[in-house]
């Protein structure tokens, strides 16, 4: 670890880590449609039921992806809140909060939910339904929501006296096992969001993320580049061995408590390393100033808010073309992103609606 740079300068590598794990999000739901065990999911290629699992690429990738993807960016999350309640003050992180995270979902909650819900649904969807279906769930926006349940978390901690600043804070690196243990679906992370309400364990798990990137901040400790090492043993080494533990066949009469406890360990550790992994490598590759770099990461949020009806629909157009697989996903995220793109600078950046999700810009 080393000081960070000024906080008052604006900390380019981790705003476009920040964006980074939203654009992750895009891949990882477009690739979805090739597994076959995704029973959630509307759309299903039949090449995904002709691969064995342990052959099939996919499973590989968003398993990586969903192994740290969501994990990094509240910890992110939580470092940017800790930076607005030095700065700013409570009632200005919570002005700052509501206006960034709050407002987005509840138009989300007329708009984009609705209609991600209404692909899930095909034919059984009614108009009625509309206003009301964001009842069973927040769809892909659920980190909203948990967002300002972690808000109301650090302002009560906050009005307490907590300073986050202690050493012993550190010990929510290992505290991260009991939530992951407690985890009931077997995938490579954190279960499925189902519903309003989160589930304990993993409103839990991604709350000591959010909370360590609190400390973060107020520590003032930032990564060093060389941390970006840890990416290798990361992905070829501890991933594999936390998957197979993760998937292993109970022996006849035996018991996998001490396998499955193992994986945990792996699992945990993975996450852990990953996103300091990528703290280091991105503070290599984006410290400095690039306007395209800034433009992807301020257009992120908005691409992330309305990518899933786009994914959807293009999965159901391509999933009977006569194409590579590949091709078809590499079509999804280019389709999906060029439009996005292309709506975010005709519609979002310059207008009310991108000073809500980014602040105000100005054209060059």
């Amino acid at each position: 670890m080393s000081p960070p740079r000024d906080p008052g300068n604006r900390l380019h590598d981790l705003d476009a880590l920040r964006a980074f794990a939203m654009l992750l999000g895009i891949v990882l739901h477009a690739a979805i449609f090739l597994l076959p065990g995704a029973e959630f999911w509307p759309v299903h290629d039949e090449w995904g039921y002709s691969v064995e699992p342990a052959k099939n690429p996919y499973g590989y990738l968003i398993a990586v992806i969903h192994g740290f993807r969501m994990p990094l960016f509240f910890l992110l999350s939580g470092f940017f809140s800790g930076m607005l309640w030095e700065s700013r003050g409570l009632r200005r992180l919570w002005r700052h909060r509501l206006r960034r995270i709050g407002i987005p979902l509840l138009v989300g909650m007329f708009t984009v939910i609705p209609i991600t819900v209404w692909l899930f649904m095909g034919s059984h969807f009614r108009l009625t339904y509309w206003p009301f279906a964001w009842f069973g769930g927040f769809a892909h926006l659920w980190f909203l929501w948990q967002l300002l349940l972690m808000a109301a978390a650090l302002t009560i901690a906050a009005r307490a006296g907590i300073e986050f600043r202690h050493t012993l804070w550190w010990l929510l690196v290992p505290l991260t096992l009991v939530p992951q243990h407690l985890m009931h679906e077997p995938v490579f992370g954190a279960d499925r969001p189902v519903g309003m309400m989160p589930s304990p364990q993993v409103f839990a798990y991604y709350l000591i993320f959010f909370l360590f990137g609190v400390f973060f901040y107020r520590r003032k400790i930032a990564v060093r580049r060389w941390w970006s090492a840890a990416l290798i043993p990361a992905l070829i080494l501890i991933f594999p061995a936390g998957l197979i533990l993760l998937h292993a066949e109970p022996p006849p009469g035996g018991e996998m408590e001490g396998t499955r406890a193992v994986s945990t360990i792996l699992r945990v550790a993975f996450t852990w390393v990953m996103c300091f992994g990528l703290m280091g490598l991105f503070r290599r590759v984006a410290a400095r100033e690039r306007y395209w770099v800034r433009y992807v990461s301020d257009a992120s949020y908005w691409m992330y808010l309305w990518h899933l009806p786009l994914v959807i629909g293009g999965q159901m157009l391509v999933v009977s073309w006569p194409v590579n697989v590949h091709l078809k996903v590499a079509l999804i995220c280019t389709a999906a992103a060029a439009i996005l793109l292309g709506a975010y600078q005709l519609g979002v950046r310059y207008t009310l609606i991108g000073t809500m999700l980014n602040g105000p810009r100005r054209r060059r």
